[in-house]
């Protein structure tokens, strides 16, 4: 039963951090739908990592280190993260006006790590994921939800929650890219430049929203 409930734990928590719309599931779309099914798992790979990493941190208690930062490195974080957003959105609606559906003959372009690096950034300047992976710390131990597992076994306890909250975060990432892609071949052209143009504004729109949790 236990088993069960460390396990059930881990997938919600994991799902409660991927599922919910932001910037990198719009960037994971937007990679699935202007380049393939490769970059846009790359994109969700890199994300499923950062989760699984961030709640290993979390629960190791080595968060505690924010205590030693200035007080206003949250804000200088908020606008750096509103600067990334804002280059990537430019990029998305730059995209939406030149974007061509290769041809069937056409070369696929090759993997880059394009994907990795602009979910890393997305991740790594947004505060609300260190406060969510804070939260879910103080949540499992508090509530000791995790029973006596983490008293007993301490890191590897922390390490196994850590990578099933990787697991169903991806799972929900590898979903997002199949069903973006099963359905890209039924779209048009304006359709795919139309999408990457909304995408660019939902992102400004974060940035936006960054920008203004900084003065309230």
């Amino acid at each position: 039963m236990r088993v069960v409930m460390f396990a059930l734990l881990g997938i919600f928590f994991g799902l409660l951090a991927s599922v919910p719309l932001g910037p990198v599931n719009f960037f994971v779309a937007a990679q699935a739908l202007k380049r393939d099914r490769l970059h846009g798992l790359l994109a969700g790979l890199t994300a499923a990592f950062l989760d699984a990493s961030f709640c290993f941190i979390a629960l190791a208690g080595f968060f505690k280190i924010k205590i030693h930062l200035p007080p206003y490195s949250m804000s200088v974080l908020k606008a750096v993260a509103a600067v990334i957003l804002l280059l990537l959105a430019r990029k998305l609606i730059q995209d939406s006006r030149t974007f061509e559906i290769p041809e069937d003959g056409e070369r696929v372009p090759s993997a880059s790590p394009k994907p990795i690096l602009g979910v890393f950034l997305l991740y790594v300047t947004n505060p609300t994921l260190y406060m969510y992976w804070i939260f879910v710390a103080g949540v499992v131990t508090g509530h000791n939800l995790l029973g006596q597992s983490l008293v007993r076994y301490g890191t590897w306890t922390a390490v196994v929650f850590a990578l099933v909250v990787g697991m169903s975060s991806f799972t929900w990432y590898l979903g997002l890219v199949r069903f973006v892609c099963h359905h890209q071949h039924r779209i048009k052209q304006q359709t795919f430049r139309r999408i990457l143009y909304y995408l660019g504004l939902a992102l400004i729109g974060f940035a936006l929203y960054t920008l203004g949790t900084i003065f309230i």
